[in-house]
């Protein structure tokens, strides 16, 4: 038992160390090719901070850990809203200006429905998985066109505060390579150990995969989008950390479980159908009474709403904790 939590210690670590540095490198590399700072927040950053469920839960698909990989990415998403946004706003409540954020909320809820019908029937597919990657690459190109209007461009808050993050990490192109590549690599070899230490747990106390990757893996590769919506609010750049939760759940729901079905076809157990969905699908649809504008005033998500978020969050954990104790 000792060897497995030092193992997922370790490969925690390293995960979100290599994703930072991935993401700050693929940022650049955009920047360099002439991108946007507003795609770059939209694209890039809240889809490159998912790098970690992504290289986790494809690893646990072809080692023949479905459960690993399902729990991971929709316990991913309920960690994002409920835990991660919980905490920035008690730390800072959260202003929502952006325009594109609040057109990204309709597209994260009308994905979250989808994905129901995928997983109802108890089956992922190897088709069902590739209608999933379909339908992410037609939300990354709405993503991108909105992105690229001029109105955005020049209206946006969330753009103004991606280039001031820019320019405070400012590196060169060669710089920015050896980040990414770097970052690739690490998070390979972290997810392998993290994958490993979880397996070996859950087969030792006799828990399934499924709950092991709704807590302590979900948790691990949310990180570091904990560190960087902490980060951004602490600046008072509150669209980038609610846009970077609503890109990383975007990417959780479709490519994370389109890329892990594709690799390993899958059954869906019941728990996700009658449990963890209906969470997922109630946090989302919070998201709009939260940051949606009410009576000509901003949207704002303060610290009260985001105590009940933890809230939410803490009894969902100890209920799964129970279920397993109960076992």
């Amino acid at each position: 038992m000792a060897l497995p939590l030092l193992m997922i210690v370790i490969g925690l670590i390293v995960l979100v160390w290599s994703a930072d540095i991935f993401v700050e490198g693929a940022a650049a590399i955009a920047r360099f090719l002439g991108m946007s700072p507003l795609l770059i927040g939209m694209v890039v950053i809240g889809f490159g901070t998912s790098a970690p469920e992504l290289s986790v839960s494809a690893l646990s698909a072809w080692q023949g850990n479905p459960g690993l990989a399902l729990g991971n990415a929709y316990g991913s998403n309920i960690t994002n809203i409920a835990l991660i946004l919980g905490m920035v706003a008690l730390i800072s409540p959260i202003t929502v200006h952006s325009q594109i954020v609040k057109k990204e909320l309709p597209v994260l809820f009308a994905v979250t429905l989808f994905v129901l019908g995928q997983v109802y029937d108890g089956d992922l597919s190897r088709m069902d998985a590739v209608l999933e990657l379909a339908v992410f690459v037609g939300v990354m190109t709405w993503m991108v066109r909105q992105g690229m209007s001029k109105t955005a461009e020049t209206t946006d808050v969330l753009g103004e505060e991606v280039a001031e993050e820019l320019e405070e990490h400012a590196m060169s192109c060669a710089q920015a390579v050896i980040w990414l590549v770097s970052g690739l690599l690490l998070l390979v070899i972290s997810s392998r150990l993290l994958v490993w230490g979880a397996v070996s747990i859950a087969q030792d106390l006799g828990v399934s995969d499924l709950v092991i990757g709704l807590t302590i893996v979900a948790i691990g590769t949310s990180l570091p989008e904990l560190a960087s919506s902490i980060a951004a609010a602490r600046k008072g750049e509150h669209d980038l950390a609610l846009g970077n939760i609503i890109g990383s759940n975007l990417f959780n729901t479709l490519a994370v479980v389109g890329l892990a079905g594709v690799i390993q076809p899958m059954s869906i157990p019941l728990e996700i159908v009658n449990r963890d969905w209906p969470l997922m699908a109630l946090l989302t649809v919070s998201l709009f009474f939260l940051g949606y504008a009410r009576k000509g005033e901003q949207g704002r998500i303060n610290r009260v709403e985001g105590g009940i978020l933890l809230a939410i969050y803490a009894s969902y954990t100890v209920y799964l904790i129970n279920t397993v104790v109960s076992a």
